[in-house]
């Protein structure tokens, strides 16, 4: 079973290398800021609530996330594996994924219900670069001052997941900063291994 969770900063490439490896490994790619826009432009109340932090730059709270996800990992096409973008954004998000993927396995049968298998993977992309990247992709949300204060957001509240799993031994570094193809071997490599 294939369980990836792709973090870095906003720009890193995480959505165009979650999208290459969904296809690569046969398993879905979800996105919760995808959802989340999704919500958005239906004007559901998950919607119409995430959108106040969303227009500030802030993480949407845990609390409107958590649900979600789980529902989303509960459905058929997840239950061979998937690739996580953009969740978990913070320790607490860390752990239910944890619990998830314990119960998966626990569910499915498996003898090792634990969290292990999961790969976690980290690109990494100088801030600089991100900033350019995201003013030049266009989005109305992507003024240079709300970029910088996701940036901030994310060092301060996601950044710590980074340790998290490293301590788990579940954490692969790869460079973002590549030629696209370069970044998509690297991690393939990185989940093979």
């Amino acid at each position: 079973m294939v369980q990836v969770i792709f973090l870095g900063p906003p720009g890193s490439g995480k959505g165009t290398q979650s999208a290459r490896l969904s296809e690569l490994l046969a398993v879905p790619h979800i996105s919760t800021g995808d959802i989340l826009r999704t919500h958005v432009a239906q004007q559901t109340d998950l919607g119409q609530k995430a959108r106040r932090f969303m227009d500030q730059g802030d993480l949407v709270p845990d609390q409107l996330i958590l649900n979600m996800v789980q529902e989303r990992l509960d459905q058929s096409d997840a239950q061979k594996g998937w690739i996580l973008d953009g969740f978990p954004r913070n320790v607490t998000q860390a752990t239910f994924v944890e619990s998830l993927v314990q119960r998966q396995k626990a569910e499915q049968g498996s003898e090792n219900a634990d969290a292990n298998g999961l790969s976690t993977i980290n690109l990494e992309v100088p801030d600089e670069v991100l900033i350019e990247r995201l003013l030049a992709r266009g989005r109305a949300d992507d003024s240079e001052e709300t970029i910088r204060h996701r940036l901030q957001v994310y060092h301060e509240q996601t950044e710590p997941l980074i340790q998290f799993y490293s301590d788990r031994n579940q954490l692969s570094v790869v460079n973002g900063n590549l030629p696209l193809d370069q970044v998509t071997d690297a991690l393939k490599k990185a989940i093979v291994a």
